[in-house]
C-alpha cells in the first residue's frame, strides 16, 4: 500500500493515500474515505474500479485538474487520484437518537452548515460533548471532515461525541423535523437568543466561517436566533458562537 498523508488545506500530511493501487486497497480494506479527487479525463480500469467502489460508499468524487493534484500531493506519485482518509469513525443518525434516549433526555444535536477549519469543528464538538448534546451533523461537500487535528482540537471529544455525515444538510433537517426535532439558526439578523424558546428536541445550526448558515437551510430552520454583541466588529467565531448558543440551550433546559 502507498505512502498515507493528512490533507489540511493545501498540505498533505499523515491521513491521505497516494496512487492507484493505494486508494483502492484503502477502499477495499473497508478504510473510511472522506474525500476523493480523481484527475479530470482518467477513466482507466482502474479508475473506474475506484469510482464503482466510491459510488458504493457514497463517498463524494471531485474532478479536478492534473495541476491541482500535484498541489496536493506529498509523494509526487498520485498516478492521477488522491483520497482523504477519516481519521475517526464516523456515527448514523440513529446513534445520536440513541444516546439522547439511554441519557433520558430530548435529543440535543449541532448541524455544522459547512465549517471548513479544522480547529473550529474540533473545538465545537468539544462544546458539544462538555454541554451535554448528543451528537454532531456535518455535510460531505464544502466542509472538513474527521481529521486528526479535527481530533487534537476536540481534546478527545471525538472520541465521545457522535459525528454523523450527510449528504443534504436541508433535507436531513426536514426528516428530523419529522422525527420531532426543532431548529434554531444562528444568525445575526434573529431573534435574541433569550426571546427564543430553545427548550425540547433541539438542533443548533451553525453556519459557515464567512459566509454564515446557506439560504436554502436557514428557510428549513424553525427560529433565526441571533447572539446579543456590543463591540466594534459584526461576528464571532463559529466555535465560539456554538458555545454561546449551546449553554443558552442548557441554560434554559436547567429551568425546566
Amino acid at each position: 500500500m502507498g505512502k498515507t498523508f493528512e490533507q489540511e488545506g493545501n498540505e498533505t500530511t499523515a491521513h491521505s493515500v497516494e496512487g492507484r493501487n493505494a486508494v483502492l486497497e484503502a477502499f477495499r480494506s473497508g478504510t473510511t474515505v472522506d474525500k476523493l479527487y480523481i484527475q479530470e479525463g482518467l477513466r482507466d480500469g482502474v479508475i473506474s474500479s475506484i469510482i464503482r467502489e466510491a459510488k458504493k460508499k457514497d463517498v463524494i468524487i471531485n474532478f479536478v485538474s492534473k495541476d491541482k493534484l500535484d498541489q496536493m500531493s506529498f509523494a509526487k506519485k498520485h498516478q492521477g487520484v488522491i483520497a482523504n482518509l477519516a481519521a475517526y469513525t464516523y456515527a448514523e443518525i440513529d446513534d445520536i437518537f440513541e444516546k439522547a434516549e439511554a441519557h433520558g433526555e430530548d435529543p440535543f444535536i449541532f448541524i455544522l452548515d459547512e465549517i471548513e477549519d479544522p480547529h473550529n469543528l474540533g473545538a465545537i464538538i468539544r462544546t458539544a460533548n462538555l454541554c451535554g448534546a448528543h451528537g454532531v451533523i456535518i455535510p460531505k461537500r464544502r466542509a472538513v471532515g474527521l481529521t486528526a487535528t479535527v481530533g487534537k482540537a476536540s481534546a478527545g471529544a471525538v472520541l465521545h461525541t457522535p459525528v454523523a455525515k450527510v449528504t443534504n444538510i436541508a433535507k436531513t433537517i426536514e426528516e428530523l423535523k419529522a422525527r420531532g426535532m426543532w431548529f434554531a439558526c444562528a444568525d445575526m439578523g434573529g431573534d435574541l437568543m433569550y426571546d427564543c424558546n430553545l427548550t425540547g428536541p433541539i438542533g443548533l445550526v451553525i453556519g459557515n466561517e464567512g459566509s454564515g448558515v446557506s439560504r436554502l437551510v436557514k428557510e428549513n430552520c424553525d427560529y433565526v436566533v441571533s447572539i446579543p454583541m456590543k463591540g466594534d466588529i459584526d461576528s464571532l467565531n463559529a466555535s465560539v458562537a456554538a458555545g454561546v448558543l449551546a449553554y443558552e440551550v442548557v441554560r434554559q433546559r436547567m429551568k425546566k
